[in-house]
């Protein structure tokens, strides 16, 4: 006969961040011109995923750049957020010039590559050196965020 004892309780485990996946599905982006944001990520060939009214003022769209798995929301009554207040929204590419050149070919006022010397540091013109992934930036204005414009920069991801 055994002496181990036996439990019919079923263990728990509770998943932890290494173990779930965790996918980063919105980014909601405060604008100034609703009308005028649809227009521009439009524009910027952007798949546009919803066009929701609700109660009152209540309007919020949805685009997704191609490719992406995460989306972008603006629109009324969707964030207390002032227009302009949300910075610094990246763009990963894997040819940053491609992506310059279609971005310039719809229209869009995009800055030449630059590079910064290290964390923090200077703005340098052109890409960087080295080639490395996420250190060659460019950035395009939006109209649509507030009457002075935003940027949002993009980086070359090496692929």
């Amino acid at each position: 006969m055994s002496s181990t004892q036996m439990s019919n309780e079923q263990a728990t485990q509770i998943p932890t961040a290494a173990t779930v996946d965790l996918k980063l599905e919105v980014v909601v982006i405060p604008v100034s011109d609703v009308d005028r944001a649809k227009r521009f990520y439009e524009s910027l060939g952007w798949r546009l995923d919803a066009d929701l009214h609700g109660a009152g003022n209540w309007h919020a769209m949805q685009f997704t750049p191609p490719g992406s798995p995460c989306s972008i929301h603006f629109g009324t009554g969707i964030t207390t957020a002032a227009p302009g207040s949300f910075k610094n929204l990246y763009l990963v590419v894997s040819n940053i010039e491609a992506a310059r050149a279609e971005l310039i070919g719809r229209g869009v006022q995009v800055s030449e590559a630059f590079h910064f010397t290290g964390f923090g540091g200077s703005i340098v013109p052109g890409p960087a050196p080295d080639g490395g992934s996420y250190a060659t930036f460019a950035t395009f204005s939006t109209p649509s965020l507030t009457a002075s414009s935003g940027a949002f920069p993009f980086s070359r991801a090496t692929m």
